[in-house]
């Protein structure tokens, strides 16, 4: 089961500090070609987001200049007298999605990734006990743990299996199939066991995505 601290990104986490400047930050993102960065204080403890799309929407020029793929387009300069509710001026403390969401390194990956599509995020800032940056993850992270092959995926499941629930001998005939990141477990088992704790333990395994439970009890299969 593989969790956020192993494959997290490692190295200097780009992060920015409250009176970071739009320029500045505009600045990294394009340079780094990352889509945000975490806001942090004194003491490291993530106050934080800042986006490509927060900027742009507070310039409101989304849509129109906005970022581009590796650039932002630069607006125009406007008359001294005019006056801008949102513009360059502003720092990454007033531009910032507050508070972040973040995670703990010891989350499972698949936690962490439930997390991205509710929150529509593709990176989490990762926080020890008390909430001080320690790394960042990525869609692109989490997602190598989903790219495994239904062999590698159908190994574990067998180990798991086996070792968490050592009962899974007294079924009689058990077949594990493995197809697209899909288990299918069939076979007969003894009323006494719980073959709800295979599900349960199938599902912990790394690159799961589904499990179709075709497992009877003796009596079911005597109808």
């Amino acid at each position: 089961m593989s969790t956020v601290a192993e494959e997290r990104t490692v190295g200097q986490v780009i992060q920015a500090r409250p009176d970071t400047s739009f320029e500045e930050l505009a600045r990294m993102l394009i340079a780094h070609r990352i889509g945000g960065l975490p806001v942090v204080d004194d003491d490291d403890k993530v106050m934080g987001v800042v986006s490509r799309k927060d900027l742009a929407r507070q310039q409101g020029c989304l849509g129109r200049h906005g970022f581009g793929r590796h650039r932002m387009a630069h607006t125009p300069r406007r008359p001294a007298d005019a006056h801008s509710v949102a513009g360059p001026a502003m720092a990454a403390g007033e531009l910032m999605t507050s508070p972040a969401v973040t995670v703990h390194p010891e989350q499972r990956v698949a936690d962490a990734a439930r997390i991205m599509e509710r929150r529509h995020v593709d990176r989490l800032p990762v926080v020890d006990e008390e909430d001080r940056l320690i790394g960042i993850t990525t869609r692109r992270d989490l997602l190598r743990v989903f790219l495994r092959t239904d062999e590698e995926i159908l190994a574990d499941v067998a180990d798991a299996v086996s070792g968490r629930a050592p009962a899974a001998h007294r079924i009689d005939g058990l077949r594990i199939d493995v197809r697209d990141g899909m288990v299918t477990m069939a076979g007969s088992s003894e009323p006494a066991i719980d073959t709800a704790a295979l599900i349960r333990v199938t599902w912990r395994v790394d690159g799961v995505v589904g499990v179709m439970n075709r497992l009877t009890t003796g009596r079911e299969s005597d109808h």
